[in-house]
């Protein structure tokens, strides 16, 4: 039977509140009934490739922009290795995952998806996450990103989500940047889009470093083991380093201080050796447990709870050799869902469905032909063959007769070429029973339980974060009416958070909108906070250390020796890059301090005679240095003489803030409580 049908514009019981405009048609005039759902084989179904306007819509998407890509087109790339720590050959035939030890080459790229190829790195926005495994039975492309979730349920709304978020069509501008009319205008009217949304306004949309990211596969996947029995799966990448995030304060300034600071920062550390490291973690469940949640683990705007079904780490990825040529590897690199070995494969997702259409017609665009395979970047690393022939830039020279399948030419002594193996890639059996429709599932209809969840699982600075977040990126949406949406859908979220937001912006709190789905108060989870799961350390962390003529080489030896020494590094700052005399020798600094701000560095410290501090007192570089470290709430490490420029900036010794023998130890971690007394939060 099919479900029960719903408002997929406002997720409400209620009539839709969009209005206006022509009647809606595909390129060649054919008018549009449902331009919310894709085509499936029941409520919770397969796609069906005969949904024409699904394909019409995105093979024109898909084509829009060339050669650069819609989305995901500021990226950073990195190649290396990936080690099966855990084999589990009873879940996957998988090889990669099949033997420990087993190493399988890896090509990472890391992505913002709203800006253009020359955007910043730091903006808030989603961050790509691709692996393309090189296995011994072809590629796998895991394409994730950093948040667990994703703004819709149906790929048939991808063009219209990018549409909204990219740059006004008119205008073209903002770039970068969702605070503005016409994506809050979607999210108004898209109440599905809410749990990633509010995922979005926290810290976890403006990491500290690419390599202190997580990564998820987003998708509810499929194992399928030796014996062809299946269970359900999700990807999880947790880094090495810990999850960390910057403050909004910082993002916005690092985007001035340097445009290229994730990209910079991800080739310097494996340059120098220090390679990015993330474990790989897999839930796996079965349909059973799958049955008894209250939410649909088909749909891709939820998230399955570590403490409902717990992590198991399988593997590890270590990133250690950066790309030859940037063009040649980052920007030819093609990732497609639909690459999947043996062992692994699709569950009905219906925006995964929809991926596995438009990843592979976009490269056709992008690159330029249909053999963007033989570009190395992409080609398999394990034997390949097939009768596939010809096409723009064929690069190989097939020999022998046969060009088909099937053929009988061995049986005249030739070369028949390849054929199909028991061995190979074979779909799961599965039941499939359903009207032929466009429809969602009843189970898709509660947009608001997890939102609720995600916000009550974070720490009180988090939340007045992601308060704040809404306040600033509401402020910029000039139509009132979609601004009062917001907060009505906010207000059913958690009534703390809507009327948050409605105070930061000086307007009333609209009534809530009225759900499809009474919400659900689920069980916090401590595990999607970055600030619970704090990792205190000092290795990858960046020092900045301020010094000028006459500092003392052996503190500074002293220091930068016990930072190294904890997986740390020293950046010296003067006020000119020329050699310094110093107090017990000579050094010549890595930075100029008009040009190395403290946004630059994780904490920061000072080591300076007095003279040279009273002068540098007098330098705004300088107090700006020790201002924006200690409004974004990092440790500051000072000695006697340079306590002139704290005094001089308002600053006093206190937590995270004094000597600089300390530092190795209060580096390790930022000082949230410092906030409620620097800025405003919603």
């Amino acid at each position: 039977m099919a479900g029960k049908p719903f408002d997929t514009i406002t997720g409400n019981a209620g009539e839709t509140q969009q209005r206006g405009g022509a009647v809606l048609t595909t390129n060649h005039g054919i008018p549009v009934s449902d331009n919310q759902n894709s085509l499936r084989a029941g409520d919770r179904g397969p796609t069906l490739l005969e949904d024409f306007l699904l394909r019409e819509k995105i093979f024109h998407f898909d084509h829009e922009r060339i050669p650069e890509r819609i989305v995901h087109a500021r990226g950073s790339a990195a190649h290396g290795v990936f080690t099966c720590t855990d084999p589990i050959p009873d879940l996957t035939r998988a090889s990669l995952l099949s033997e420990k030890g087993k190493d399988t080459p890896v090509f990472v790229r890391f992505s913002t998806v709203a800006g253009g190829a020359g955007s910043v790195d730091t903006p808030r926005d989603v961050r790509g996450f691709a692996v393309k495994f090189y296995t011994d039975q072809g590629n796998w492309d895991l394409v994730g990103n950093n948040i667990p979730v994703f703004f819709i349920q149906d790929a048939i709304k991808f063009p219209d989500l990018i549409h909204s978020v990219k740059m006004e069509a008119d205008r073209g501008y903002p770039q970068a940047a969702s605070a503005h009319d016409t994506f809050w205008d979607f999210v108004s009217l898209m109440p599905e889009s809410l749990h990633t949304v509010i995922w979005a306004m926290s810290d976890r949309a403006i990491p500290r470093s690419l390599r202190m990211m997580e990564g998820f596969g987003v998708h509810t996947f499929k194992f399928v083991n030796g014996k062809g029995e299946t269970s359900f799966v999700k990807f999880h990448w947790r880094p090495a380093l810990g999850t960390q995030s910057l403050i909004w304060d910082e993002s916005a300034k690092l985007q001035g201080a340097d445009n290229d600071y994730h990209r910079r920062d991800l080739h310097e550390a494996i340059a120098a050796g220090d390679y990015p490291e993330w474990d790989f973690a897999v839930q796996v469940f079965d349909q059973k447990l799958a049955d008894s949640l209250p939410y649909d683990v088909l749909d891709p705007t939820k998230i399955v709870p570590e403490e409902v079904v717990p992590l198991r780490v399988v593997g590890r990825m270590v990133l250690n050799r950066n790309p030859d040529n940037h063009f040649a590897e980052n920007e030819q690199a093609a990732f497609l869902p639909s690459n999947i070995v043996p062992g692994i494969d699709f569950s009905d997702d219906p925006l995964l469905q929809g991926r596995l259409f438009s990843y592979l017609d976009t490269q056709k665009s992008r690159l330029g032909t249909t053999n963007f395979h033989q570009i190395p970047v992409n080609a398999p690393k394990c034997p390949y063959a097939n009768m596939m022939r010809d096409g723009l830039m064929q690069t190989q020279v097939p020999k022998g007769r046969a060009n088909y399948e099937p053929n009988s030419l061995d049986q005249a002594g030739e070369d028949p070429g390849p054929r199909a193996s028991a061995e190979g890639f074979s779909t799961a059996p599965q039941d499939i029973a359903g009207e032929k429709l466009r429809i969602r599932a009843e189970s898709f209809g509660d947009h608001y339980s997890q939102p609720r969840m995600y916000w009550r699982s974070m720490t009180e600075n988090e939340q007045a974060h992601i308060a704040s977040a809404f306040v600033f990126e509401l402020s910029k949406v000039g139509l009132d009416h979609v601004r009062a949406r917001v907060l009505s859908h906010l207000r059913v979220i958690d009534g703390d958070l809507g009327a948050r937001v409605a105070k930061g912006l000086g307007v009333d709190l609209p009534e809530p909108v009225t759900p499809f789905r009474e919400p659900l108060d689920l069980a916090p989870s401590d595990a999607l906070s970055v600030q619970k799961n704090w990792k205190e350390t000092l290795k990858g962390r960046k020092i900045g250390l301020l010094i000028a003529e006459g500092s003392d080489k052996a503190g500074i030896d002293k220091l930068t020796d016990t930072i190294k020494a904890e997986g740390g590094s020293v950046f010296i700052i003067a006020p000119k890059v020329g050699p310094l005399k110093l107090k017990g020798g000579t050094i010549t600094p890595g930075g100029q301090l008009a040009g190395s701000p403290s946004v630059l560095f994780d904490a920061i410290a000072m080591i300076l005679m007095p003279d040279q501090a009273d002068q540098l007192a007098r330098d705004s570089a300088a107090i700006g240095f020790v201002m924006d470290a200690f409004a974004h709430l990092k440790a500051i490490g000072h000695c006697k003489g340079s306590g002139v420029i704290l005094s001089r900036a308002g600053i006093e010794d206190g937590e995270g803030v004094g000597p600089w023998e300390d530092l190795p130890e209060t580096a390790k971690r930022r000082y949230w409580a410092r906030e409620a007394s620097l800025r405003d939060l919603a």
